[in-house]
């Protein structure tokens, strides 16, 4: 390796020209051509893809940053990787990839030649190839940016507990403008400089978007900066189109950012002092589509929108303009950068990282540094005695905290609670006994409680975006990671985990990376007990649209009660490579199942309930089903009815816990199977099936199976500022609509139960009149206490 003065030479940023010059014949190869890669022959159509895909606009500016990134890891020997934030930029990681030799190691049938530089071409944006981003198949990224907005919040999420690591993070100025990335400037607020990594924000100004300019390119480098520094970042520009200039120009301020991030470091981790640094950003504006065409038909091309996608031309079906793709691309000179062969020539050769400083291959972005499992506590330790059924008024998600604090203490580095400003309020009380919530920015000890520099739980933005997107970086990073959220508010990033879903499906589908754990997603303040915030509070969508991915890496819990949720924690926290959304109530709520009971839910999945059934031996007249909290409650006092009026009703009780159980196998290998499925539900008995969501996915999910006599209580989208109970009637899923209900889908009992019917709707209109006269539930159904069947 050259001596450290080398770095800043001239003679060492002409080669750094040539290399980026390298990384871009090899981005616009990845656009066009399925053959002839060195230009060695005139293109012909068999050469060119017959419809080129992809993006051009970031491409140059980007390659450009990469080769500085090299440089500064090649002069300070630090620990860095790239997060790309410009969305369709895929050929940036895969060219470098390709150069500094890592792609070839990842995939050997494209060696690092001729005859992989044709492969790696033809395969770019080409069906049976690569995406057009830097998707899990590109060596060395864990972001995709397919969806703009997260890149710093992977960032931050990824360098939470990695303290030697930098994240050089890329964000395109497009990206600037989303809510989520504006959102992400105040991310320093949670990075520790004596615990955690670095975070250097870089943002590619290059000025438009698809076909629009971005607005933030249109301000001054002035008021930029005072929007940066407002945010608490330390900003420097860049600006040019010529490399000769802009090389030291850039390189210093690489080499002035590295110096601060090593400086906030050592001077936090000597002297104990956590005040919030500014650490530094840059901004380098460069042309859109810079060193491509000038101009086409008249009209602009670099630095302009047009640049965006494909700037000449030129398929497969149409080679009039062939002349000009090849004289774009021998303006890189290939035959200086590359040997005959397609080799990379030794001088350039000599540029790239060290092979365990290289940004494609670190280890962090393909599932960790070290990953290793969570210590998970006996959650038997912190059951409920439930002997007296409904006796017992917890809050699961107080008992639940209890049993994460635990995991805290076990796994103090390798374990975070991600949520916008609603851990307390979830009653996740328990956490605080062990853990604080980091921040670093000024702490009021007369006003703010349970803060500190160093902290377990980063809870303290109000943003589910930030909270999802710490959450996704750290258990990208092998890390373990709990994300709790108001259940409405999961829909604000439904799209945030669903680009988690592709990501982590994908990458199964790539023998070369790690296993990832799973992510972790708690619904909680959910639709039936919304009453004090009302309408806008309730939506349960989530469950729904989880549901629809590929059931191999998605799950979906709906514990009934304390015993139940300690009981599927182990299979929350021990699981890789899916999503899990756990339901959970934070309100008071009776106790019903033992740690036994509760275990045999978690591991079946579902289970006959025999103290709340009355089929022993025989075939049941109806079956009770309930998934969720509120389900499970009001399905037993609805049973709690039936018998007292109809003792010899045969009911049979089931509770689900693991709800895409249920599913076929042909939908979800872990499904029942026919057999298992009427075994519990009856090939024809009524079904009355209160779950916490939207009923349509109880019927999705129904529609295979030969039993044809479902009736589904679910949320149907009714809802107010009301009490707990209406709640639930507004939607049907009261224990009078059940039971109501229960009597009617049987012939031989709805023929003689007018009466019973007359009943259940005067309890009904007893319940609308009591609670518009004294705003709350009716006794009958707050001191409501379950009755032994025997």
């Amino acid at each position: 390796m050259a001596s450290q003065t080398d770095y800043d030479s001239p003679e060492y940023f002409d080669l750094m020209t040539r290399y980026w010059e390298a990384a871009n014949y090899l981005s616009v190869g990845q656009l066009y051509l399925m053959d002839n890669p060195l230009l060695q022959r005139p293109l012909k159509a068999s050469d060119v893809k017959p419809y080129p895909i992809g993006h051009w606009g970031t491409i140059s500016g980007q390659n450009f940053i990469y080769a500085h990134l090299n440089r500064v890891i090649n002069k300070f020997g630090v620990n860095m990787f790239y997060i790309e934030g410009p969305g369709h930029g895929g050929q940036v990681m895969v060219s470098n990839a390709f150069l500094d030799g890592h792609y070839s190691e990842v995939y050997p049938e494209i060696p690092q030649n001729k005859t992989g530089m044709q492969r790696m071409f033809k395969r770019f944006s080409f069906p049976g190839g690569v995406a057009s981003h830097a998707s899990a198949q590109t060596p060395g990224s864990m972001h995709e940016g397919g969806e703009l907005g997260y890149s710093l919040s992977h960032a931050v999420g990824a360098i939470l507990d990695n303290p030697d690591v930098i994240a050089a993070t890329v964000i395109g100025d497009g990206e600037t403008e989303t809510g989520p990335l504006a959102a992400s400037w105040f991310s320093g607020t949670f990075i520790n400089p004596i615990n955690d990594g670095a975070v250097l924000p870089i943002i590619h100004m290059n000025g438009f978007k698809i076909s629009n300019p971005t607005i933030l390119s249109r301000k001054s480098d002035e008021d930029v900066g005072k929007y940066l520094e407002g945010a608490g970042w330390a900003p420097v520009f860049v600006e040019g189109n010529d490399p000769k200039k802009l090389n030291p120009e850039l390189a210093k301020a690489m080499d002035g950012a590295i110096e601060s991030i090593q400086a906030i470091q050592k001077h936090a981790r000597e002297t104990g002092d956590t005040k919030e640094p500014r650490w530094p950003v840059i901004v380098v504006r460069t042309p859109k589509g810079w060193t491509g065409p000038k101009e086409w038909d008249a009209e602009p091309i670099e630095g302009s929108f047009r640049a965006h996608q494909i700037p000449i031309p030129v398929k497969q079906s149409d080679m009039s303009h062939a002349d000009d793709l090849t004289k774009w691309m021998k303006s890189y000179h290939p035959e200086q950068q590359f040997t005959a062969d397609g080799e990379l020539v030794p001088e350039l050769k000599a540029l790239v990282p060290a092979k365990d400083k290289r940004m494609s291959a670190n280890p962090i972005t393909n599932g960790g540094i070290d990953p290793k499992p969570l210590v998970l506590p006996d959650y038997r330790k912190f059951a409920l005695d439930n002997t007296k059924r409904g006796q017992n008024l917890k809050q699961d998600m107080i008992v639940w905290s209890d049993y994460l604090a635990q995991m805290i203490k076990d796994n103090p580095d390798n374990f975070r609670i991600f949520g916008p400003d609603e851990t307390m309020s979830n009653r996740l009380y328990g956490l605080f006994e062990v853990a604080k919530r980091q921040w670093l920015e000024p702490i009021d000890k007369h006003t703010d409680e349970k803060m500190s520099p160093a902290g377990r739980i980063i809870d303290s933005q109000l943003s589910e975006h930030q909270s999802e997107g710490f959450s996704e970086g750290y258990s990208l990073t092998g890390r373990h990671s709990l994300f709790t959220s108001y259940e409405a508010f999961l829909r604000v990033v439904d799209s945030m985990i669903t680009q988690y879903f592709k990501w982590i499906k994908e990458a199964d589908e790539q023998p070369w990376r790690r296993h990832y754990p799973s992510l972790n997603i708690v619904s909680t303040s959910t639709s039936f007990q919304q009453d004090h915030n009302g309408y806008t509070h309730q939506d349960p969508g989530i469950l729904t649209h989880v549901a629809e991915k590929t059931a191999k890496y998605v799950r979906e819990y709906l514990p009934a009660d304390a015993n139940s949720m300690l009981a599927i924690s182990p299979k929350l926290f021990s699981s890789e490579q899916t999503v899990n959304i756990l339901i959970a109530s934070k309100q008071p709520r009776p106790q019903f199942y033992s740690i036994d009971e509760a275990t045999v839910l978690a591991n079946d999945g579902l289970a006959r309930i025999d103290w709340a059934s009355t089929d022993a031996g025989s075939a049941p007249d109806v079956v009770m089903v309930a998934a969720g909290t509120e389900p499970n409650m009001e399905s037993l006092a609805a049973i709690d009815i039936l018998h007292k009026r109809f003792p010899d009703l045969k009911i049979r009780f089931i509770n689900v816990v693991d709800l895409l159980k249920l599913r076929t196998p042909e939908i979800d290998p872990r499904g029942l199977s026919d057999e298992e499925f009427n075994s519990y539900f009856t090939a024809d008995k009524p079904v009355i099936f209160a779950f916490h969501g939207y009923e349509g996915l109880i019927r999705d999910i129904w529609f295979p199976r030969q039993n044809r006599q479902l009736r589904v209580h679910g949320y149907r989208e009714e809802g107010d500022i009301t009490t707990p109970f209406d709640m639930r009637v507004l939607n049907e899923l009261d224990r009078y609509h059940l039971a109501k209900d229960a009597v009617m889908s049987i012939p031989a009992l709805a023929e003689k139960s007018a009466d019973f019917i007359q009943e259940m709707d005067n309890k009904l209109q007893q319940h609308h009149d009591y609670i518009r006269t004294y705003g709350e539930d009716m006794p009958e159904v707050r001191d409501w206490e379950w009755t032994d069947l025997k």
